[in-house]
């Protein structure tokens, strides 16, 4: 196992003890009171989001051109590369070398998975908007107050930077090819990036170019998911007999998994579960939140990989999760120099 294997192993012992640690003996014993039949119910949620974004995937491309069960193993394989690799660096190269393999061009592969992402991001902010209209019409304590002033902050960075890279892109890769020149980086290469950038930009232009019905479409399936996805805490703390808002809980998960790629380890796996930790407690208790992470990390993570690992290896092959791995060793090569 190389470096990269050990780092993804460490963090996934880390995912499991760091909850444990914080709720101490009691929460194990809310563990086994869980329901399981609540359990098979939530991965059954997963399963049936996969099949989503599939669809998803076969809209933005055509839908001749893809089968769903193709479709769905693709989308399978690629959020194993996103959990297992820092900040889901892996999900971009996987998705586009699987489409070519399909035929589908490695500009309008990335472009796929920009306006998927893209699609996201206008969910996370149609979301942000209903909780703020939630939480202007009803009495908050300080610590929910902080909590969506500091959802609302980073989603209104996020769009911000978002909104400049879009305005000012011509002059940022001026920039980055006059900074490559300074680096000693050859004129042909800066030259065969630049033609991949903006190959790259032509084919989100004509993605974002789609008929409007399809976009809706694409959205609706979004929303669909995501509503899926971000139920996974709201049910398990149901489960486990204590009740919050679905928006304080969708909450709790987007600043966590934002503080997990942020620490740009696999998945997130350590600093999310602190960063969930941090922000339940106070609703829920040290206990309860350190069994309902555990779960709802199993079902939005460690399942991911169990089932999505297989997928890669038939799809992609070990060749490409080698290389997935040794890009992630040579990054913290360069950052530890």
């Amino acid at each position: 196992m190389n470096r990269g294997g050990w780092i993804l192993l460490a963090a996934l012992i880390a995912a499991a003890l760091i909850p444990l640690l914080l709720g101490g003996s009691e929460s194990l014993g809310h563990l086994r009171r869980f329901p399981l039949s609540w359990l098979l119910g939530m991965l059954a949620m997963i399963v049936l989001g996969w099949s989503l974004n599939a669809l998803r995937l076969r809209l933005l491309l055509g839908r001749k051109s893809l089968g769903q069960g193709r479709a769905t193993a693709i989308v399978m394989a690629t959020e194993f590369a996103i959990c297992a690799t820092p900040g889901g660096a892996g999900g971009p190269v996987t998705l586009a070398v699987l489409l070519a393999r399909q035929g589908v061009a490695p500009a309008k592969g990335a472009a796929t998975y920009a306006v998927e992402q893209l699609s996201d991001l206008l969910f996370f902010a149609c979301a942000m908007l209903g909780v703020l209209v939630y939480g202007l019409t009803h009495a908050l304590t300080p610590f929910m107050d902080n909590l969506l002033g500091g959802s609302l902050a980073l989603m209104l960075v996020v769009l911000t930077l978002l909104g400049l890279l879009a305005r000012f892109h011509l002059g940022l890769f001026r920039s980055a090819g006059v900074l490559l020149a300074r680096l000693g980086v050859g004129r042909r290469r800066r030259w065969r990036w630049a033609r991949m950038l903006l190959r790259f930009r032509n084919a989100l232009r004509a993605s974002l170019g789609l008929p409007r019905l399809l976009l809706l479409s694409v959205f609706l399936l979004t929303v669909l998911h995501g509503l899926l996805r971000y139920s996974v805490l709201y049910l398990t703390l149901l489960g486990l007999g204590r009740q919050i808002d679905w928006g304080w809980s969708f909450l709790v998960q987007m600043l966590a998994l934002g503080a997990g790629h942020l620490s740009l380890l696999p998945g997130g796996a350590g600093s999310a579960e602190l960063a969930s930790a941090a922000l339940l407690a106070p609703m829920v208790g040290k206990s309860t939140s350190a069994a309902a992470i555990l779960i709802w990390r199993f079902v939005t993570y460690h399942f991911y990989l169990i089932a999505g690992a297989p997928v890669f290896l038939q799809l992609a092959g070990r060749p490409l999760l080698e290389r997935l791995m040794r890009r992630r060793d040579r990054s913290s090569g360069n950052g530890n120099s």
